[in-house]
């Protein structure tokens, strides 16, 4: 049988028609699992990452990404982003949009995306920006389907895979292939893939992992960071290179040795002048720690903190001597700027990559680029003094929870060095909370208050005493004793004592109609000061560990005048709990027969538990709440 050339186009026609409504149907979310659209606002429908190593400095990264939109919560799921430098050239990037049928209803093209600068306001100059989609829903759910291609000539920074991205986002399908064809020699770290449904195809030149099919991930609070629960891939190629900069590490005395060379050494020079007046500053001074804490202090005073990050600035610091002439600098910068007035007085010190803010460990097992901030090490013939160096206001020796407990990497000209900044942990962080109330007989107090904070209690209080008087109104108003109505701030003095690393403030206060007084009884709360109000939120089914991060500790004694007239009876029995979570324990003493003390202590304990003890952890704050809330009577005479 003899077919014509109309005959072939209108076959190819239908089969291309069939094939195109069959990728159309399966962006339905209609066709999504009834399982994976449980407690999810998105559905990660696939995304598909291809990174080819194409030369040590050459690496292509292609992405496909098909998210579902179920509500606007999961808006913030669909990541159609990319950022760009001088370094990263953006080569292909288009998004489509689909309807809840799967009907294609929007196509944006590259010049579509939103294009700004990806610097914050505390960023002076950078040459990072971001193209983004910018798309208005009309109607949930809906499909976006995002492609790109990015080309980088840096190769230290391997993309990591986390096939599960955040919570209340399902998964239907996560690839991630890096495609090795020159077969540089690399590493790789798995970490939490148990338990999940991950199949790996790799074989000598190429890696290759899937995960299907996992469902929504409910958020729970007093847990493990998101990182340590979910399945994520770390891949580092021992010959690599970052701006231009090529680098060999397969460990991290060798990573460390590249970095000083060739980021860190010969960035310390200073002007005459400037050497001359350190050399001023410490004379007559013989201990090394009194005179590194005199050069921080003259850096606090003379610097202040701008992000700087244009080419390799990301890792390499600003020389010293600009820095001492501008007067600015990054982490980075200042860190340096700081090592090199070290260096002037004979003080050694090292450069030190960590992990800031959300406590994450620097890998020791697994070497790469990590970190997201730099501070100092003092080696002090083994007693490590800590600084950070973007700080005016920090003490000298003190970080804070911003830096604290967790493993760092310390740049030596030796090579790298895995240490450990000190922890802030239970009875570290430490409040002590002692007022003179005096009870009126019309039902409101008024008090003279001092309250002193240690460790991390401190890091959460100091900062205040460059508060107006306004905001310091609004601040114990709100946020310290909002459970107190009617309160009224007399006077207020704060005195930051940074020798001691201990912030005391003295308020005198007066609370109004904070007793309910009736025709013979006078009743009121006994805990006027350190309430504790909320309670863990309860779970059926608790799915994750329980975690107490950091533990702490608080004393309280009150002394309390009965107003005239009245007569208190019966004090409260004591109340003492001790169990694995921490104490709790109330003690009353009569004084006199017009005055008697309450006293509280309150610690939590660092550690982390297994989820079954999570009901009980909530029952001792429970408990807590209840004799937080502890009442007494006053009767007349």
């Amino acid at each position: 049988m003899k077919i014509n050339k109309l005959t072939i186009f209108l076959i190819v026609f239908m089969l291309c028609s069939t094939i195109f409504s069959q990728e159309e149907q399966n962006l339905s979310s209609l066709f999504i699992s009834k399982e994976l659209k449980e407690n999810a606002n998105a559905i990660l429908r696939l995304n598909e990452l291809v990174i080819t190593i194409e030369a040590v400095d050459q690496l292509t990264i292609k992405q496909k990404r098909i998210v579902t939109v179920l509500n606007k919560l999961g808006k913030g799921h669909i990541n159609a982003y990319k950022h760009y430098n001088n370094d990263t050239k953006i080569t292909r990037l288009s998004a489509i949009i689909y309807d809840a049928l799967g009907n294609k209803i929007k196509k944006y093209s590259k010049n579509d995306f939103q294009d700004v600068s990806a610097i914050d306001g505390g960023t002076l100059y950078s040459d990072s920006r971001v193209k983004f989609l910018e798309h208005t829903p009309t109607s949930y759910p809906y499909t976006v389907v995002f492609e790109s291609e990015v080309k980088n000539s840096s190769t230290a920074f391997i993309p990591i895979w986390f096939p599960i991205e955040d919570y209340y986002l399902s998964t239907e399908k996560s690839v991630y292939i890096v495609k090795n064809p020159q077969n540089i020699p690399f590493r790789k770290r798995q970490k939490n893939f148990d338990g999940f449904s991950i199949k790996n195809f790799s074989s000598d030149t190429n890696i290759n992992y899937t995960l299907t099919n996992q469902q929504a991930i409910k958020h729970e609070y007093y847990t493990l960071n998101f990182e340590e629960l979910v399945p994520n891939l770390s891949i580092s190629f021992n010959s690599f290179s970052y701006k231009g900069v090529k680098g060999y590490a397969k460990n991290w005395k060798e990573f460390g040795t590249w970095m000083y060379k060739n980021l860190i050494e010969r960035r310390n020079q200073l002007s005459p002048a400037t050497i001359a007046k350190v050399k001023d500053l410490v004379k007559g001074v013989n201990d090394p720690v009194k005179k590194a804490e005199i050069i921080y202090k003259f850096v606090q005073n003379k610097t202040r903190y701008i992000s700087v990050q244009v080419d390799i600035g990301g890792w390499e610091p600003i020389t010293a001597n600009k820095v001492d002439k501008v007067n600015y600098g990054d982490c980075k910068g200042l860190t340096n700027y700081t090592k090199a007035l070290l260096d002037v007085v004979g003080i050694i010190s090292h450069h030190t990559i960590v992990y800031a803010d959300n406590k994450k460990n620097i890998d020791s097992s697994f070497t790469s680029m990590q970190g997201n901030h730099m501070i100092l090490n003092i080696p002090n013939n083994g007693n490590d003094i800590w600084l950070e160096c973007t700080s005016q206001t920090m003490p000298f020796g003190f970080l804070g929870d911003f830096t604290d407990d967790r493993d760092v990497l310390v740049i030596t000209p030796e090579g790298g060095i895995i240490k450990r900044t000190p922890a802030y942990i239970n009875k570290d962080n430490l409040q002590i909370n002692k007022a003179t109330i005096k009870l009126l007989p019309e039902g409101s107090i008024s008090a003279q208050l001092e309250r002193k904070s240690y460790g991390t209690q401190y890091d959460d209080k100091y900062y205040i005493e460059n508060y107006t008087q306004k905001e310091l109104n609004k601040h114990y108003k709100t946020n310290v004793w909002s459970y107190n109505n009617n309160l009224e701030i007399k006077d207020i003095k704060h005195v930051n004592n940074k020798e001691k690393v201990e912030f005391t403030e003295s308020l005198n206060v007066k609370i109004e109609k904070f007793a309910t007084v009736r025709d013979s009884s006078y009743l009121f709360k006994l805990n006027v000061f350190n309430r504790v109000t909320g309670i863990p939120k309860k779970y059926r089914n608790r799915q994750r560990s329980l975690e107490i991060e950091r533990g702490f500790t608080d004393k309280d004694e009150f002394i309390f005048s009965i107003p005239q007239g009245y007569t208190l009876t019966n004090l409260p029995d004591d109340i003492n709990i001790t169990n694995k979570f921490g104490t709790y324990s109330l003690h009353f003493e009569k004084i006199d027969s017009t005055s008697f003390k309450y006293k509280r202590e309150f610690s939590l304990f660092k550690g982390v538990h297994p989820k079954e003890n999570y009901k009980d952890y909530r029952k001792f704050r429970k408990t807590v709440a209840k004799y937080d809330n502890l009442r007494t009577e006053l009767t007349k005479l």
